[in-house]
């Protein structure tokens, strides 16, 4: 009975496209200098998790579908060797939106018609079970198959309900009233695509996977199978959910084999100093070369690679970026500061405060009162 389960493993050694090509305009500033999959995460690109995991559930082959800020991503991870994979890499010279990319990138894949292709969008933080989803796949014979993850307010969402058997049923756009809402099933970003039918997106033009292709699957007749895992998952789209995800990375929430140490309350990377009284607590990662002074309190934060945080500033849920200055005293709270922006001593900045990159905000500038 061995050899049955051992050619479904080597079916499960499989290719995978990750989408990597957006602008992430949600997260600016951010992504000013950065692709979005490129920002850290727990001490790496956030991109790093992806492959790790994927490297992990047998996946060998990855081509990166890039865009924005495409020339830096080979730089970085070269052919994929080092993390044990082959990385190719296809950059679109004009969006082509989701189904285009992964159209773009069919030409660099390396199976058959009927072998299974993952696909990833490059801005969510799961926990998904990577091989489930193949097994759910392969047993369903399904044209193609999807994550699917509950949430409890589905209306920023589509909506993908399925019949007992798991089988989609319909693909519905994000819905508007009570009566709209008939499951709280969502696309989770995560696809097998049956290789074949990756050749029938139309190429030369902009296509949402989304709207065009799968509604258009369907209405077809063809096999979309949708398999429910409701672990950990996260959409990284907003500087908010960004830090969260990363703080999640280092406290052990969400998994990744990517993660460089230990979990625990705090992820200091070499080369950062940090003062003996400074207190780090929730996931805070604070990154090479950065400085944390005397008595600074950091709490969910992400403190990127050269930044200063002066004595006596307190960080809450919020991110600092490369070589930015945090002033004494200065308070932060769910704040984003941009790459080289100098915020003064004795600053008050609150939720959803977004500091440009470069930027300098002189000391005092921005107080609250008490009853405020």
């Amino acid at each position: 009975m061995r050899p049955e389960p051992n050619r479904k493993q080597r079916r499960q050694v499989t290719e995978a496209i990750l989408l990597v090509g957006g602008k992430g305009t949600r997260l600016r500033p951010l992504t000013v200098n950065t692709p979005k999959p490129m920002v850290p995460a727990a001490g790496v690109p956030f991109l790093t998790h992806q492959l790790a995991r994927a490297r992990a559930a047998g996946v060998d082959h990855i081509v990166l579908a890039t865009s924005y800020l495409a020339e830096v991503f080979e730089p970085y991870f070269g052919d994929g060797s080092e993390l044990g994979l082959s990385i190719e890499y296809v950059t679109e010279t004009d969006p082509l939106g989701t189904g285009g990319a992964i159209r773009n990138a069919a030409s660099h894949l390396r199976s058959g018609p009927d072998a299974p292709v993952l696909v990833f969008n490059g801005d969510i933080l799961t926990g998904l079970d990577i091989r489930a989803l193949l097994g759910t796949h392969e047993s369903s014979g399904a044209d193609v198959s999807l994550h699917l993850t509950r949430v409890e307010d589905p209306r920023a969402f589509g909506l993908v309900p399925t019949d007992p058997t798991g089988r989609v049923t319909a693909f519905l756009e994000k819905p508007q009233t009570p009566e709209e809402i008939v499951t709280d099933q969502i696309n989770a970003g995560a696809y097998v695509f049956r290789r074949s039918v990756i050749d029938t997106i139309p190429t030369g033009r902009p296509v949402s996977v989304e709207r065009e292709t799968f509604p258009e699957l369907l209405a077809s007749g063809a096999h979309l199978q949708g398999m429910v895992d409701s672990t950990y998952w996260l959409d990284l789209g907003t500087p908010q959910a960004f830090v969260r995800g990363s703080a999640d990375l280092v406290l052990g929430r969400a998994p990744s084999p990517a993660v460089p140490g230990r979990c625990g309350d705090r992820l200091v990377l070499d080369t950062a100093v940090v003062a003996a009284d400074a207190k780090l607590t929730g996931g805070t990662v604070i990154g090479p070369g950065a400085v944390v002074g005397a008595g600074a309190r950091i709490s969910g934060s992400t403190v990127l690679a050269g930044a200063v945080v002066a004595p006596g500033a307190v960080i809450t849920d919020s991110l600092i970026g490369a070589g930015a200055r945090i002033g004494a005293r200065t308070v932060l709270t769910g704040a984003v500061i941009g790459d080289g922006a100098d915020i003064g001593a004795d600053n008050e900045l609150r939720d959803g405060v977004r500091v440009w990159c470069e930027a300098t905000l002189p000391a005092g500038a921005v107080r609250f009162s008490s009853d405020q």
